[in-house]
């Protein structure tokens, strides 16, 4: 069973577990009593947990709610359509990585379009034939190679990469609607989570034809891209990550658990407090918003800088039609300022198996602010907000509407602003804190995908073990 407040939880270090994980090739201190504290049941904490439960070590992992696996829950609705509360689309990799690749489906297609002035772009061929487009991204190509050049903001490294058309009329556009700011606000690191290489980019598109495969472009940045790699989905929804990382941690979960802060003493993690008991710990691996993460820390300033660092909340309206394939590509982006939101996907368009027969779903992405008008609007008035701009795009389209499911996440996607630009590298080499490391998208403040979070947990825990047993020592 897994426990819930009034439970304590017995520390579990079976290494009894079927996950594919690889090794780091060194034993547990037996010596080593203080569990590690893992604050945070979703798909990175649990990762962590599965990872610590195969190398004997110690650990609770502390979720607030009632359920575990955070934005990566799947569910079912009355109508018959299944819903994602966050990540989609997972690779083959991963997949394999995680030993589920005999539940997963490859997705039947995917594509990306643009929409500029009521005509379709595919992306990215589709974009060049649009002359002042394709003339603006060669100009500024031809300027690179003759010239290095330096960018402070956001702004400036689109309009170097993709020309001051492209980057004027697309990629800012888009950039703004996603961060709610200037781009002239934002640091230059927010294009770290693009392919940096047109060519690469156009390769892996061209691959989807040639293999008949959707191929993965922009996916994953810790392990190379290849035309061997492709999106594939859990047949029983995102989910079933969530089922195969629980196995066997029953023992050391407890739920409805609120971690009040977080004790350090002399530069070291010391303890938890959680519902008004203190645990000695000998680490955390924490998945907690970096800004609420640096609140919880007593007994060292280190993380103070971190308070002021900023998520953007997203609304997403699931939007239910009778009909089929009624978007141009899975994704359509709408950079045009008269669109309430940066982007449509139709996910049912590579997975179908995702809405009843002969009907859709479309996710419409809006960008808000926790507490604002957007944020705090009904159900029903967001279905008709997406509706009335929906009908250019998609042909009699309130007719087909059949209502919609909308899902809120808080803290969606970091925003890097330049005025914290160096205290986020810095937070990229550490926390400052002995025995305080941070994992997943919100606890690193980093725009990863799973799979990206997947390498990157393996390689914080492996930091965890090495110094348990005070060894520098693993592969």
């Amino acid at each position: 069973m897994i426990f819930k407040t009034d439970q304590p939880a017995t520390l579990g270090t079976s290494s009894n577990t079927t996950l594919d994980i690889e090794t780091v090739g060194i034993a547990s201190n037996p010596d080593k009593n203080l569990p590690v504290a893992i604050i945070g049941g979703g798909f990175a904490g649990l990762l962590a947990a599965q990872l610590l439960r195969r190398h004997g070590v110690p650990f609770v992992l502390y979720e607030r709610g009632d359920e575990l696996g955070g934005l990566a829950r799947s569910f079912r609705d009355e109508n018959g359509f299944a819903h994602d509360l966050g990540a989609h689309f997972i690779t083959n990799r991963l997949a394999s990585a995680l030993g589920v690749s005999e539940q997963c489906s490859d997705v039947k297609q995917y594509g990306e379009s643009v929409l500029l002035d009521d005509r379709t772009y595919s992306y990215p061929f589709g974009l060049m034939r649009n002359p002042k487009l394709l003339l603006g991204a060669a100009a500024s190509m031809a300027r690179r190679c003759l010239k290095s050049q330096s960018t402070e903001s956001a702004a400036d490294w689109f309009e170097q990469a993709y020309g001051k058309p492209m980057a004027q009329r697309v990629a800012i556009p888009l950039l703004e609607q996603w961060a709610g700011v200037d781009a002239s606000e934002l640091a230059a690191s927010v294009a770290n989570k693009i392919p940096q290489s047109v060519i690469e980019t156009m390769w892996l598109t061209m691959g989807r034809t040639m293999t008949g495969r959707p191929i993965a472009v922009g996916y994953c940045r810790e392990k190379p891209q290849s035309t061997r790699v492709w999106c594939v989905y859990p047949d029983e929804g995102i989910g079933a990550l969530i089922s195969k990382l629980t196995s066997d941690l029953d023992d050391s979960i407890q739920l409805e658990s609120h971690v009040e802060s977080i004790t350090a003493d002399s530069g070291q993690i010391v303890s938890v407090r959680v519902n008004g008991h203190e645990q000695p710990v000998s680490a955390v691996i924490s998945t907690v918003p970096i800004h609420i993460l640096a609140d919880l820390v007593k007994g060292t300033d280190a993380l103070a800088p971190l308070s002021k660092f900023r998520y953007r909340a997203m609304a997403c309206v699931n939007l239910q039609f009778s009909g089929e394939g009624l978007l141009p590509n899975a994704v359509l982006w709408t950079p045009e300022e008269q669109f309430p939101f940066l982007r449509l996907t139709e996910l049912t368009q590579g997975v179908p198996w995702m809405a009843p027969p002969g009907k859709t779903q479309i996710s419409a992405d809006i960008g808000c602010e926790i507490g604002g008008d957007i944020w705090s609007m009904p159900d029903d008035r967001l279905g008709e907000l997406c509706i009335e701009s929906i009908d250019p795009i998609i042909s009699n389209a309130r007719n087909k509407y059949l209502g919609c499911k909308v899902a809120r996440a808080p803290f969606a996607y970091p925003l890097f602003l330049r005025e914290y630009e160096a205290d986020r590298v810095a937070l990229e080499q550490s926390t400052g804190v002995d025995g305080l490391h941070v994992i997943g998208r919100n606890g690193e403040f980093a725009h990863i995908l799973m799979e990206d979070i997947y390498w990157r947990t393996l390689t914080k825990v492996r930091q965890v073990v090495a110094a348990r047993n005070n060894t520098e020592r693993y592969i």
